[in-house]
């Protein structure tokens, strides 16, 4: 290191220094150990550094070398800038100017020293020269070219070339191959020669280190054949492939087992797919189209049945749709053909021709394999119906259809087909239901429920089964035929079936109360005897609005088996609404001709006689019979009569309130009566009690006296005794009282004395512990502002300097007080151990070497005593 004062160099052993001469311009190195003393014109370039150690193993290159040979101390030296010099295991050696080790720093340089590069067995180095050179085995390389060196070995490098990195040889296994590809043209190691761009494998099992320009696509792996996969290969380009065969640019074609064990596809072939071998059991077949020929080419168009059991691959070109089933037919089965093409079925007398488009059946029992010829259109089964079941079919070439009802199982010929019949969407809805469709309000729906089908609950109706509807008990229901154009009625409890061309004649009926036309939808008519509600508004001669709401019976007068009868009761499509309207009509004509007052006293009758009618004797008719459709009404309920004018129904309510408060008061007054009655009697009954009672008591008093006496005798004698008993128990017990008393006053004092000592000792504790606390805080500052003060002392004194302390001390007392008190400091009277007073040496023992040197005295700054002053 270099001192200040005098500019001297240490420079130890094994290190080195840089130093320029300004007079020359001339940076020479200096080696240790030695010590150099820098002159005016010298400067310290490179601090001391240590010397550059290669261990063995290892290198280093050092960039822009000097010629060593050639250096003499003092003079320029020859740099060869731009160049690279390669140093091995050698003694250490110091770093000239100009050179450079990495970018690392001289004293820094480890990280720049690297292990020369050892190349394992199956390993090779790649080398890349930088300059055009001529290597150890004297091959002329030139810039940029590459080359690689086999292992095992230990590289060392040159300043001529670059490690570009280190591969590892490619192991391949036994029926693999390694993809290889030319980066550039080669000689590969088969010296074959390779243009840039080619592809080729390499099959030999072992580990190889590809060519330096040869780039590794990647290892291919063999596809293992087995008896039950195959390979389709397309040829990229003319090639001969690995079985021997030639082969075509674009052509496809198949490898198994049979071929080889595995296969290694060529960089010219490609693998299109892997296939599984096509196995057909006993009772299958399938039908191969586009097959291949003897020749091996595909018979495009063509159609090949095999029928199990065998296997095959499926060549190249060739499709199979889908392996089917051998169809093996019940007694009650069959299927149904067609043929494609022109073809003869059967052989000698049986043997039929076959046009394009025949349509055929073949029953059986029997197992049956389709031909080519032909298509399979359905497999049959006979259906089986019960009673009341049945099926809709058409006849293909007449175009009829018939209803098939059972019970049969039934199968359909070759030109008969299952036709569905559609029905409008709210009939399918009303046959879910029951028959009827309307609001959950509407009374007469839950009359169908009895009549829901459970097999059209959760599934749809298949429409080419037989239409049924369960009709209710009661009911009527009109079916009619499009075809023949007439219509029949059933009457319930019964099935009733659709053919084909019927349907059923749906009700639109009024609901609801007032009515509403349209709210309920039936496929059945209520015969009755049934009800009906209604509300209508009548008004009175005096122009009183009124709001009836009434019932009346109703039912149809038909008779079953007269057709007339039947259908007249469906000449009303709304009979409900018919009969609402005709009843309303008539009770409003007949309000209408009787006052309020009148029609409030007598309005059955008025309802009654306007709708079923009077005789000649004026009596009520029983009964109104409709002859539209022979409805018959039998009775009239009115369930209520509400005014519809709000002062109507206010005044209608006063007068009810005036004749309930009537009657309330007499019943009231009724009560008051009988109240004063019985209590006129309970009065009575309590005064003859009070009498008996009076008596009774008199005849206890009685009793009362005569113990009262025989109490008096026996007290008499008795008390003189008591007395004596009780006063000696008195005095007892104040004796003992006063005894117990002493004894808890005694506690009570020895308590209180101990909890005032108790008090005492703690008080005394904590005044102890307080005045500790103190004490302690006291020193503790005490402490704390004397170390303040010396640390100050200590650092003024520093900052002083021995100097500024020497000439303090040599000025004049005057001079040297008012300097102190500049500076916060009062002249004290310093001593030492050894020397008691010496304030003519003091500035010395300040400035001088640290205590406890050769010839020191003890003093130091911290026995120094100084008073600040502020």
């Amino acid at each position: 290191m270099a001192s200040k004062g005098e500019n001297i160099i240490r420079v130890l052993p094994l290190q080195y220094v840089h130093i320029l001469d300004k007079t020359t311009n001339v940076t020479y190195v200096e080696e240790g150990p030695q010590n150099i003393a820098l002159l005016a014109h010298q400067e310290l370039v490179v601090k001391p550094a240590p010397f550059v150690v290669v261990p063995p193993g290892h290198f280093c290159r050092i960039l822009n070398p000097v010629d060593r040979s050639k250096y003499e101390k003092g003079k320029p030296c020859t740099v060869k800038f731009g160049q690279v010099d390669i140093h091995f295991h050698s003694e250490p050696f110091a770093l000239y100017p100009g050179e450079q080790l990495g970018n690392s720093a001289p004293d820094d340089y480890k990280k720049d020293i690297k292990p020369l590069p050892i190349v394992k067995a199956n390993q090779a180095i790649v080398l890349e020269a930088t300059v055009d050179h001529t290597d150890e085995e004297d091959v002329r390389r030139v810039t940029g070219e590459r080359w690689q060196l086999a292992g095992p070995r230990t590289h060392r490098p040159t300043a001529e070339t670059m490690i570009v990195r280190i591969v590892d040889a490619v192991v391949i296994h036994p029926g693999h191959a390694l993809h290889l590809k030319a980066e550039q043209g080669l000689v590969d190691g088969e010296d074959v020669k390779r243009v840039t761009g080619e592809e080729w494998l390499v099959k030999k099992a072992g580990a190889y280190l590809p060519h330096v320009y040869a780039k590794v696509v990647h290892v291919v792996s063999p596809y293992v054949l087995a008896d039950t996969v195959a390979l389709y290969i397309r040829a990229k380009r003319v090639l001969v492939d690995a079985l021997g065969n030639d082969r075509c640019a674009g052509e496809l074609y198949m490898v198994t087992s049979q071929d080889t064990d595995s296969y290694v596809p060529a960089v010219e072939e490609e693998v299109v797919k892997s296939v599984k071998r096509t196995v057909l059991t006993s009772q299958q077949y399938c039908i191969v189209e586009d097959p291949v020929d003897s020749d091996g080419h595909n018979h495009l168009g063509g159609r090949e049945l095999r029928v199990g059991p065998t296997s095959f691959f499926l060549r190249p070109g060739e499709t199979v749709a889908r392996i089917n089933p051998i169809y093996i037919l019940a007694e009650d089965e069959a299927v149904l053909l067609r043929a494609r093409e022109e073809f003869v079925d059967g052989e000698g007398d049986d043997a039929k021709d076959r046009s394009p488009g025949d349509v055929w059946m073949i029953r059986g029992p029997c197992d049956f394999i389709p031909r080519i010829e032909v298509v399979v259109e359905e497999r049959r089964k006979a259906i089986p119906l019960n009673k009341n079941e049945g099926i809709y079919v058409r006849e293909t070439q007449s175009g009829q259809v018939r209803t098939v009802l059972g019970p049969q199982s039934y199968l359909m010929t070759a030109t008969e087909v299952l036709i569905a019949k559609r029905l409008p969407a709210e009939v399918e809805a009303m046959l879910k239901s029951g028959g009827g469709m309307g609001d959950e309000s509407i009374r007469k729906v839950a009359y169908f429920e009895s009549s829901v089908d459970p097999a059209l609950l959760n599934k749809k109706r298949d429409a080419t089964r037989l239409v049924t509807y369960r009709c209710p008990r009661n009911t009527a229901v009109q079916v009619y035929d499009y075809l023949k154009q007439r219509a029949r009625v059933v009457f319930g409890p019964d099935l009733v079936t659709l053919g084909f061309h019927e349907n059923f004649n749906v009700l639109s009926l009024s609901a609801g109360k007032p009515k509403k036309e349209g709210a309920l939808k039936s496929l059945a008519l209520m015969l009755g005897p049934d009800f009906t509600t209604d509300i209508i508004e009548v008004e009175t001669a005096d122009h009183a609005r009124l709001t009836v709401k009434l019932a009346f019976n109703c039912r149809f007068d038909v008779t079953r088996g007269d057709a007339v009868s039947e259908a007249k009761i469906f000449s009303v499509p709304d009979f409900i609404g018919f009969a609402c309207r005709q009843v309303g009509s008539r009770i409003r004509g007949a309000v209408a001709q009787v006052s309020f007052d009148e029609f409030h006293r007598n309005s059955q009758r008025v309802i009654q006689a306007a709708v079923l009618g009077v005789d000649a004797d004026k009596q009520i008719k029983t009964q109104l019979k409709f002859s539209s459709n022979d409805l018959v009404i039998t009775n009239v309920d009115i369930q209520s009569i509400e005014p519809s004018d709000p002062r109507m129904r206010d005044s209608l309510l006063k007068s009810v309130q005036m004749a309930i408060e009537i009657a309330t008061k007499s019943v009231e007054a009724s009560a008051q009566h009988d109240a004063a009655r019985i209590d006129q009697e309970a009065r009575g009954h309590l005064e003859r009690q009070n009498l008996q009672n009076e008596k009774l008591a008199e005849e206890a008093r009685k009793e009362l006296f005569e113990l009262q006496a025989e109490a008096a005798a026996v007290e008499s004698s008795g008390q003189a005794k008591a007395e004596a008993s009780a006063q000696a128990e008195r005095l007892l017990i104040e004796g003992q009282s006063e005894i117990d008393a002493a004894r808890l006053r005694a506690q009570a004092a020895e308590i209180e004395h101990a909890s005032e000592l108790e008090a005492r000792i703690h008080a005394q504790d904590a005044e102890v512990g307080y005045q500790r606390s103190l004490n302690e805080l006291s020193l503790l500052r005490a402490k704390a502002e004397m170390s303040i003060n010396v640390q100050r002392f200590a650092k003024t004194l520093g900052a002083l300097g021995p100097k500024t302390l020497s000439a303090i001390a040599s000025s004049g007392p005057e001079e040297r007080t008012r300097i102190l008190k500049a500076i916060g400091l009062k002249p004290s009277l310093l001593s030492g151990d050894n020397n008691p007073i010496d304030l003519f040496n003091f500035h010395k023992r300040v400035a001088g070497p640290p205590s406890g040197g050769a010839g020191g005295s003890n003093l130091s700054l911290s026995s120094f005593d100084s008073t600040y002053s502020g």
